[in-house]
């Protein structure tokens, strides 16, 4: 019935179910059950990520997403000194530590009613901007591009091609991309003395005072990650050109005007993409959210909550794409619900910051009941919503917000002309930032004036505050209540929250479980297709996959992925 496999080196028995099984009984071929992959954890993902999807004629049909880590940053910070999560939540993550560091920095300004000098605005969306950048090729070469070379493409004739580009730690393009994925977070050293988990923002500005070297210094390191990767290698022409797409049509005519537009990574990735079907699965929950991030240097020096959408250059928003509308995101509409997560809050929906935190002693896996340490984020009209650097680029197009504030209509206009959401069109959307973000990290140095003030002591007091940016995987956001000059309360939304999230108190299925809904598996025992859908969403971690019949219980396979 099954085929017995052992591994020597690392002693797994491996037990393959083949998809054509021959009852012996009637020598015709039986209908499989519907198959179930537990996938734990989830290959090259920032953190404990575990899937569990249902087969059924090889196509995905149910998913359940589950986070297994429980770290209770929100519980460590409660009553302690309101500074310390300057200290604290940057430590949350590796990767967009800065992201965590502006939002605490922000939330404090608000409730201490702060005042904020132009320049110290520069130098926190510097930090935040070069972190991003620096986030994109890492992710793009080290974490999502390495599946392009799985076996299950050797039919495709670009399949060499992005073996000798993207093959892990061998590949030519993921050893320059990895490496150069270094200098950007050279800046961020330059203004926090250190990357990962600086402190220099603080409330009432940050606590540096760049030299005319320091911006020299920062200057040279952009000037080398555009000149040695960004327009050689992954454009295939200037920033200039680049930035002259418009639209989906103004895209194609780009990539086809020139050899080496059409043979970049941008070029490849795209090309081989569509080869071999991303286009075609991952759609989600169709609705969309962004904070919105940068600060205007000149438009948030006192800020306050109800502010700050007026203020920020990429302007915050939830696009629908069913009704092909956008509106302005308040963090009043928040909510989160815990009816499938491990906490013991009740069943309803929570503003987060009225949430307490009370995790559950008993966190048995129930796909009926509670099965993840996340909560189901929403919004409380519109839903569940996606977050990431698509909801951004969606939002982007909308002509909704101030008239000054950043406009781009090239990925809504993608968007729409390949029939909303997928794998590839969620990628094109990550990595087409990066120009425009490295725009944005020019226009912070020529804008400092290093004469001026960069911090502005705040007078310290009792009260709520609220925090927002858009790290590199999405919508970020820090809630603060302060009571006798303690933290009484502590709450963050992160982006894998909004993502990642159980479903709801109605059943509906958050937004990665709704985009594997439909994913095709052409070998549930190298599913690569669910890694595409939930690395699209931004991860990291390498693990080892198993699999089971739903049915029988047998294991099917156990496989590590890279």
């Amino acid at each position: 019935m099954g085929e017995d496999k052992r591994n020597e080196g690392d002693g797994e028995v491996i037990f393959i179910m083949p998809t054509n099984y021959q009852s012996p009984i009637t020598n015709h071929p039986e209908v499989m059950p519907i198959q179930t992959l537990d996938i734990s954890p989830v290959g090259r993902v920032e953190g404990d990520l575990d899937v569990r999807v249902e087969i059924e004629n090889g196509y995905v049909t149910n998913a359940w997403t589950h986070a297994e880590l429980f770290r209770g940053f929100e519980i460590i910070l409660r009553g302690k000194d309101p500074q310390a999560g300057l200290i604290v939540t940057p430590r949350i993550c590796g990767i967009c530590g800065g992201s965590h560091l502006s939002s605490a920095s922000w939330a404090l300004d608000t409730a201490w009613g702060t005042e904020i000098p132009r320049n110290a605005i520069l130098a926190r969306n510097l930090g935040q901007i070069v972190e991003t950048i620096q986030s994109i090729p890492r992710y793009f070469y080290g974490l999502f591009a390495i599946d392009l070379t799985n076996k299950n493409y050797r039919r495709s004739h670009f399949y060499d091609e992005a073996c000798r580009r993207f093959a892990a730690f061998t590949g030519t393009s993921y050893e320059i991309g990895l490496t150069i994925s270094a200098k950007p977070v050279e800046i961020y050293a330059l203004l926090g003395g250190q990357w990962p988990h600086s402190s220099y923002m603080v409330p009432g500005g940050v606590m540096c005072a760049p030299t005319l070297t320091d911006i020299t210094r920062a200057w040279a390191i952009l000037e080398y990650f555009r000149t040695n990767w960004l327009e050689p290698v992954w454009l295939g022409c200037s920033l200039e050109r680049y930035e002259e797409i418009q639209s989906y049509e103004e895209f194609q005519k780009w990539l086809n005007a020139d050899v080496k537009h059409r043979e970049s990574d941008l070029g490849l990735y795209w090309r081989m993409g569509l080869d071999i079907g991303l286009d075609r699965y991952g759609a989600g929950v169709g609705k969309y959210v962004t904070w919105g991030y940068i600060p205007h240097e000149d438009k948030y020096n006192k800020p306050t909550i109800d502010g700050r959408n007026a203020a920020v250059i990429m302007k915050s928003g939830v696009y629908d794409s069913f009704t092909d509308t956008h509106t302005l995101m308040n963090q009043s509409f928040a909510r989160e619900n815990l009816t499938h997560s491990w906490y013991d809050e009740g069943t309803e929906d929570w503003h987060p910051s009225d949430r307490t935190t009370l995790p559950t002693m008993n966190n048995n896996k129930d796909f009926g009941g509670a099965y993840s340490w996340a909560p189901a984020v929403l919004h409380q009209d519109l839903g569940r919503l996606e977050a990431g650097p698509l909801a951004r680029q969606l939002v982007a197009g909308g002509k909704h917000g101030e008239s000054w504030q950043h406009y781009d209509p090239f990925i809504l206009d993608v968007f729409k002309k390949m029939g909303g959401a997928n794998v590839h069109v969620r990628q094109i959307a990550r990595v087409h930032e990066i120009v425009k973000l490295y725009r944005q990290a020019e226009r912070c140095l020529r804008e400092f004036k290093l004469n001026d003030p960069w911090y502005i002591k705040p007078k310290e007091k009792d009260g709520k505050g609220w925090g927002a940016t858009e790290a590199a995987r999405g919508a970020l956001c820090h809630w603060v209540e302060i009571e006798d000059s303690k933290i009484k309360n502590y709450q963050v939304i992160a982006p894998g929250t909004w993502n990642i999230g159980p479903r709801d108190g109605a059943g509906q299925r958050g937004p990665i479980e709704q985009a594997l809904i439909g994913t095709p598996i052409e070998d549930a025992n190298d599913p690569v297709e669910v890694g595409h859908v939930a690395r699209s969403f931004d991860s990291c971690l390498v693990c080892t996959v198993h699999a089971h019949d739903a049915k029988t219980g047998e294991e099917l396979a156990r496989f590590r992925t890279a």
